[in-house]
């Protein structure tokens, strides 16, 4: 069931996909952009160009800004335009294009990727819209309160309408109250929307995950994913992404596609952090800038054992726990994701036996404060706990790591992403 070929990869790939000439004129396209635009192959390839599937305004910015800009630099990536679908709807979508070159230096073609950006605008949408519910019911109980301070200071009359103003107080604050539930219900079903439901069953290994959240009323920035690439083998990643709330949460949506993308055109660690680095740089302006650590690689298993390739862009090391003890995986020198355009990621290798166990997190867990002096739990400490951990499961693993945040209480102010990967005995 793994060993799709790249025909079928490229025909039902999670994101659109589409070639066209020089002019504009579409080549070749695959099933999935097709679907989400509700047209068939003989309607689009040969017969319109890419700029036919943009609304008005999408068409303007193409002519105007996106076209010249992809003649001139040869890449665009993260471009937010709206597609135009067969029923006269309108698909949001972020959009990266590269120029193919021939042998002499000539532009042959233009590859764009079009990522599906419905989900995070709705997200987006609907948590403005409870922020100002919010802000609305706050301003609502204020100005309750002043009425009533307000009333207090008359007669005997006026007390009568102090009361009623306390209780329209008091109604202002449960309708606030109220909001506020609201309001984390719906940030709780985007945090849920930006993990994994559940991990796949890997044959030959067993792995484990857990998301401790520090604040109902903020959306993380934490992330993890484990999934199959094909040939046998299983992609992961696990990162932190700079601040919280929604717009965290939308460079974590990015985050994930892009990875889950890149790892279809190149599953070397070190070319898939590359192409989240380049996406992020291009997407952002320099006046907002985004970026993320992130530990991203392929697991290998096989005969009761499991190559692991991973590399590491500014984030904590992972530590691999056997049954000596526990170790570091080093990847020193791995930079920011999406800070520098010449960032440089470090790669590292190892191969875990019956028993061993891979172990991935985020600063949350280490910068944790205990104690009466409120110290940082740090990694030395983090290395012990491990180390009187080596030869559990990762289930075991990853259960004790939770009972131990659990015990941080107030301490832990950060969210904690955990991920446990490991050969069973």
């Amino acid at each position: 069931m793994l060993e799709d070929s790249a025909e079928e990869l490229y025909e039902t790939a999670p994101c659109g996909y589409l070639s066209t000439l020089m002019d504009g004129t579409i080549a070749k396209v695959n099933t999935t952009l097709l679907d989400w635009l509700g047209r068939t192959r003989e309607e689009v390839v040969d017969r319109m160009r890419f700029a036919d599937l943009l609304t008005v305004g999408g068409k303007l910015y193409h002519e105007t800004h996106f076209a010249p800009l992809l003649r001139m630099q040869g890449r665009l990536g993260g471009i937010a335009l709206e597609l135009k679908t067969a029923d006269g709807g309108r698909l949001p979508v972020l959009v990266s294009s590269t120029v193919k070159h021939g042998a002499t230096g000539e532009p042959l073609l233009i590859r764009t990727t079009v990522f599906d950006a419905r989900d995070r605008r709705a997200y987006e949408q609907e948590l403005l819209r409870r922020r100002q519910e919010a802000e609305q019911a706050q301003a609502d109980a204020e100005r309750a309160r002043a009425e009533a301070e307000q009333a207090r200071a008359q007669a005997e009359r006026a007390r009568v309408v102090a009361e009623e103003a306390r209780s329209q107080a008091e109604r202002a604050r449960a309708e606030a109250e109220a909001d506020r539930t609201r309001l984390q219900e719906a940030l709780a079903v985007l945090q849920r929307s930006l993990l994994p439901a559940a991990l796949p069953a890997v044959p030959g290994l067993e792995a484990a995950a857990h998301y401790h959240t520090a604040s109902p009323d903020q959306v993380g920035g934490d992330f993890y994913d484990l999934f199959p690439v094909g040939g046998g083998r299983w992609g992961f990643f696990l990162g932190d992404v700079c601040g919280k709330g929604p717009q965290a949460a939308a460079v974590t949506s990015l985050v994930r596609y892009t990875l889950r993308a890149a790892v279809l055109h190149d599953a070397d660690p070190v070319a898939m952090l590359t192409t989240l680095n380049t996406v992020l740089l291009e997407h952002y302006s320099p006046g907002d800038p985004r970026f993320c650590t992130a530990v991203v690689g392929i697991l290998e298993p096989g005969d009761g054992r499991c190559a692991v390739h991973l590399a590491s862009g500014g984030h904590p090391p992972a530590l691999v726990l056997r049954a000596g003890g526990c170790e570091e995986l080093p990847t020193p020198g791995g930079t920011l994701v999406g800070v520098l355009p010449a960032a440089v990621f470090a790669p590292a290798a190892t191969t875990l036996g019956p028993g061993d166990t891979l172990l991935l997190y985020t600063d949350g867990l280490t910068e944790a404060r205990t104690g009466p002096d409120r110290d940082r739990y740090g990694e030395e400490a983090l290395h012990a706990f491990a180390a009187d951990h080596a030869g559990t499961s990762p289930r075991g693993l990853v259960e004790a790591l939770k009972d131990l945040l659990h015990g941080f209480g107030a301490g832990l102010d950060d969210d904690t992403a955990l991920l446990a990967v490991g050969v069973p005995r």
